[in-house]
C-alpha cells in the first residue's frame, strides 16, 4: 500500500479490533479501493498502522502533502479536517506514539527541512473497547469523513485543502456560535 514516490501520503492510525478505533483503517480500505478504481493508486502512498511512531517521519520524505486519518473522542460530529503543523523540537520522544504534529517536528528535526503540508482528518468514535465493532454512529460518521476523504483525493492540491480546512472550521464556529446564542437566550 506504499509507493515510495506518490506525492501524497496518507496515514491511518487505529486498531481494528478497538470499536471505533477503526475508522481510520476503515477509511483507507475504502480509499484504496476508490483510487484503484479511478487508476490513481500511484499518486498516494497509504499506510495504516495503530499509532504514529517516530519512523513515521521519514515517510514524509518527497511528499507534497501528508494526511493523518484517525477517530477522536472530543471530535465535533461527524469530522473535523484541519491544518497542521510541525511541533516545536524538544521534549523527548519515546519509542511509542506520536501526535501527527510530532511526527511532522520529527522530520523537520531529522532532515533540516520543512514537512510537506499536512492536515488531519479526525472522524468522531465513541466506543474504543476490545473485540467490539464500529458503533452506529460511527458508521454514520464515516459516510460523511467519506465524501470529504474523496473530494479530496480527487483534488489532491495544499491550496485547495487549505481552503476546505478554513471553510469547514468557519463552518463550525458558526454552528457554535448558535449553539452558545441560544443556550444562552
Amino acid at each position: 500500500m506504499s509507493g515510495a514516490s506518490a506525492g501524497v501520503v496518507v496515514f491511518a492510525v487505529g486498531n481494528r479490533s478497538r470499536g471505533d478505533d477503526a475508522i481510520g483503517p476503515l477509511l483507507l480500505e475504502r480509499l484504496e479501493a476508490w483510487l484503484a478504481g479511478v487508476d490513481r493508486g500511484a499518486d498516494f502512498a497509504l499506510i495504516e498502522d495503530f499509532q504514529l511512531q517516530i519512523e513515521h517521519a521519514l515517510d514524509l520524505a518527497g511528499r507534497r502533502l501528508a494526511l493523518f486519518v484517525d477517530a477522536g473522542t472530543g471530535t465535533p460530529a461527524p469530522y473535523d479536517f484541519r491544518t497542521i503543523g510541525a511541533a516545536a523540537p524538544g521534549g523527548s520522544h519515546s519509542s511509542h506514539a506520536l501526535g501527527p504534529a510530532a511526527v511532522l517536528g520529527v522530520y523537520r528535526q531529522v532532515t533540516g527541512e520543512d514537512p510537506p503540508p499536512a492536515f488531519v482528518l479526525c472522524v468522531r468514535g465513541e466506543r474504543f473497547a476490545l473485540g467490539e465493532d464500529p458503533s452506529p454512529a460511527a458508521r454514520v460518521h464515516i459516510e460523511a469523513a467519506w465524501r470529504q476523504l474523496a473530494a479530496l483525493c480527487e483534488r489532491p492540491d495544499p491550496e485547495h485543502w487549505r481552503a476546505t480546512a478554513a471553510r469547514l472550521s468557519d463552518g463550525l464556529a458558526a454552528a457554535e456560535s448558535r449553539v452558545a446564542v441560544s443556550a444562552a437566550g
